[in-house]
């Protein structure tokens, strides 16, 4: 007997596989996994939910009006070309579906965000990834993969999972380089950390250019991961095509009650900021200390990365992150695994509370002795 044939090529894309909430047996354990943001949503979004969930049986605002008016005017951008989505995820989706299919190129630097080549797979197109150098997206291999078939260029910058980051001047450089029917995706998911001088979450670009996108999300310094809400600035054409592909109710009631409330919460995004520079740089510094190696950060996570056990090695036990990662979880703490963004030697663990981060720090202190 026959049955449905799903596209040719979806059975073979993996899965996206996120952080682990749960470790068995345990019934508390300190979640450092996701990035999620060390305090959860702030007290007055918390109490804009509770008030407005009287609500919640009626359909949202289609144009998630409102929330974009505020994007708008917190950072100064054309209210049309804003575009909200479930999630950012749900706008890379978006775009791949929008501007790629079978037989065009989606661009990725080697250790980008891993949705990126999940949702292109998902169109038919082909993936390419360009070598990083020193875990940093490198502009020149990234323009020396263009080709005629490549459509999309996702970057994510600060990047995750590394932490790096591309300077204005490179991320000019990057679209200077490109043709213009190249689509260049920045992804700044983690800009509310990072406070360099050199460094521009995309707007400008953005605004003075016809083939540039910038994302945005709720998920992180907001602490809105549950909510899924993201948003995106776009050239005018592009922000069309998206509206034309969007769902007409893509972002629920509640998200967009969150977002508008959490966007003007000054004084609870200068605190998060605040505690994520206190306990990165803390973090890193007991972590090098301990005897791994830890790049610079700009995001809410460190990248940990561990020592190779030489091959003539049978006296010690083997220090390398895959035995750091099943320590930890022995005593409760989740973090994340790297393998599956090419770094097999590497752990990212994120920016909890003060007593969170004493907890693990002291933890592979222990191991690495």
């Amino acid at each position: 007997m026959s049955s449905p044939k799903p596209l040719e090529g979806l059975n073979k894309i993996a899965p996206y596989v996120g952080g682990e909430s749960e470790i068995e047996d345990m019934d508390k354990v300190i979640k450092l996994a996701s990035n999620e943001g060390a305090f959860g949503p702030s007290p007055k979004t918390i109490e804009a939910l509770r008030t407005a969930a009287k609500d919640y049986h009626r359909y949202p605002d289609g144009d998630s009006l409102q929330l974009r008016e505020l994007l708008s005017s917190k950072f100064n951008l054309e209210t049309e070309r804003i575009i909200c989505g479930c999630g950012s995820d749900e706008l890379i989706s978006l775009l791949c579906r929008s501007y790629a299919g079978s037989g065009d190129e989606i661009l990725c630097s080697a250790h980008g965000f891993a949705m990126y080549p999940i949702y292109g797979r998902t169109v038919g197109a082909e993936i390419v990834t360009a070598d990083e150098d020193n875990i940093t997206i490198d502009v020149n291999n990234l323009l020396e993969m263009v080709t005629e078939n490549t459509k999309l260029l996702f970057i994510a910058n600060p990047n995750n999972p590394t932490g790096t980051y591309l300077p204005e001047s490179e991320l000019k450089r990057l679209h200077e380089g490109l043709p213009g029917g190249v689509l260049l995706v920045i992804d700044s998911a983690y800009a509310e950390y990072t406070s360099s001088e050199d460094y521009s979450a995309g707007i400008d670009i953005v605004r003075a250019n016809k083939n540039v996108a910038m994302l945005r999300t709720f998920s992180k310094i907001y602490g809105m991961g549950g909510v899924r809400l993201g948003w995106g600035y776009f050239p005018e054409e592009v922000a069309d095509v998206l509206n034309r592909m969007r769902s007409p109710f893509n972002v629920s009631f509640p998200a967009q009650v969150a977002g508008a409330t959490a966007i003007l919460d000054e004084e609870f995004i200068e605190m998060s900021q605040s505690h994520n520079n206190k306990w990165l740089a803390w973090t890193i510094e007991q972590c090098r200390s301990a005897g791994l190696v830890v790049p610079n950060s700009y995001c809410n996570f460190a990248l940990l990365r561990f020592p190779e056990k030489p091959n003539d090695d049978t006296e010690h036990p083997h220090k390398d992150a895959k035995a750091a990662n099943s320590f930890l979880k022995s005593r409760g703490i989740i973090v994340r695994g790297l393998s599956g963004y090419g770094l097999p030697d590497a752990l990212r663990v994120s920016i909890g509370q003060e007593d969170e981060m004493r907890l693990v720090v002291s933890l592979l202190q222990e191991f690495m002795e």
